[in-house]
């Protein structure tokens, strides 16, 4: 508890304020710190006493070596968790320092505390980390993560739902405070949050009513705009069990490779159509684009799309490519002239737009390669 490394930490701190020789002896009675290097690793006395009665030990001016390895000066127990962990002992005349021992023992009481919860936190969200590795493993233990879940005193029940973030470079957040701030947005005992990469952040909670699963996705998106992030994030379908986290994980990701770059939140269930384009095969996906989107029409794809986009509304799809409403007609009669589909009609439409997406998916894959 009372490590070497946190006792010079304190010595370094409160000598100092004080302007005096500090030292912190171990729950042995041992000097673990202290700004005289001469005096390591030896038995102090008075530290001793305090460890036996367990109270504040002076050792007085004229004390002519009656305590070995102490010096005149105040003693008190450090106390954590109702134990004694240590002893700080703080030289000079009792009458002088007296005054301000009491905020020298709570403030490194205080300092004890504070290194405990941070060893802690980073104990638990290497535990994290490590489900979320494992969930993403090809052949995960669920065994292994109920097991760490238990012993982090986090329960994901159904109904669940993974949440992806992808953040820019340049945040000024720690990554600790704001997995911090995201868990308890999202519930922090039915949470489950931690870095995937450098700039992607993961988060998996459970919910019973889609209401909660709202206000969860809610309160995630305003931590993130409350501190300032650019980021954009997906959300997963619901899912019942931990076996699909990683099938949940895969459709974020490919929600934000295919969904508008401009967009900041994404859902994998209003994208899901455009998804299955990936997993068609790649020769019978081609042979449809070419099939259904000659070359002849390329030229009219972006008023395609935006006609679709628009859910085949000839007035807004006018006004927002800023034509006449004559003008949009004629060119969806030739669309529909040189391919046979026409984009009033639904079963046309539907097929023209895997054509779209299919052309789509194979620019950014072309992007991609030539880099």
């Amino acid at each position: 508890m009372l490590t070497t490394e946190i006792a010079e930490m304190i010595v370094k701190e409160t000598s100092a304020r004080l302007n005096r020789n500090v030292n912190i002896m171990s729950s042995k009675g041992i000097i673990i710190a202290s700004c005289d290097s001469s005096r390591l690793y030896h038995i102090h006395e008075g530290a001793l006493e305090v460890l036996r009665s367990e109270q504040t030990f002076t050792v007085p001016m004229d004390h002519e070596g009656k305590w070995r390895g102490a010096q005149p000066g105040i003693n008190l127990p450090i106390v954590f968790d109702q134990q004694i962990v240590g002893v700080i002992g703080i030289t000079g005349n009792p009458k002088e320092i007296k005054d301000v021992a009491g905020l020298v023992k709570m403030t490194t009481e205080l300092m004890v505390k504070q290194s405990y919860m941070t060893t802690q936190t980073e104990w638990q969200q290497r535990t994290k980390d490590m489900i979320i590795e494992d969930l993403l493993s090809e052949q995960p233990s669920i065994e292994h993560v109920l097991r760490r879940l238990a012993l982090l005193k986090i329960e994901l029940p159904p109904i669940l739902q993974t949440l992806v973030i992808e953040l820019d470079e340049g945040q000024s957040l720690s990554r600790s405070v704001l997995i911090q701030q995201l868990e308890k947005a999202a519930g922090s005992n039915h949470c489950l949050a931690g870095f995937v990469h450098t700039k992607r952040l993961c988060i998996a909670f459970s919910y019973q009513k889609e209401y909660e699963g709202k206000k969860k996705r809610e309160a995630v998106l305003q931590v993130l705009k409350f501190n300032h992030f650019k980021f954009r994030m997906a959300s997963s379908t619901p899912f019942t069990t931990l076996e699909l986290f990683q099938q949940s994980y895969e459709d974020c990701i490919l929600a934000l490779e295919i969904g508008d770059p401009q967009e900041e939140v994404l859902s994998f269930a209003k994208l899901e159509a455009q998804a299955l384009i990936h997993q068609l095969n790649p020769v019978a996906a081609a042979r449809l684009s070419r099939r259904v989107l000659l070359n002849s029409v390329l030229s009219l794809a972006g008023t395609l799309q935006c006609f679709l986009d628009h859910h085949l509304n000839l007035q807004q799809t006018a006004d927002s490519l800023h034509i006449h409403r004559n003008t949009l007609i004629y060119r969806l009669n030739k669309i529909k002239e040189e391919t046979g589909y026409d984009p009033r009609k639904f079963k046309d439409a539907f097929a023209l737009q895997m054509a779209l997406w299919i052309l789509e998916k194979d620019k950014k894959r072309k992007e991609q390669v030539h880099g």
